[in-house]
């Protein structure tokens, strides 16, 4: 695989790729990464609390209420 501005890969002690390091002032616009993000974000979030609709919109609610 050929090299990509803005990509740089790190290997571990038996060469292989291990790491990914992008330049997101040059690809972070890109709709891919992205998603790619959201998923991690997504899956380190799972099992985390949660709240009801009803309990969130209340709170959204207050917040708005708060600042006018």
């Amino acid at each position: 695989m050929g090299e990509i501005a803005g990509i740089k890969y790190t290997k571990d002690a038996a060469g292989r790729r291990r790491y990914v390091r992008v330049d997101l002032d040059m690809h972070g616009d890109n709709q891919l990464l992205e998603d790619f993000l959201d998923l991690l974000e997504i899956e380190a979030r799972k099992g985390g609390e949660t709240v009801s609709l009803d309990e969130f919109n209340r709170y959204v609610d207050k917040r708005i209420e708060s600042n006018v």
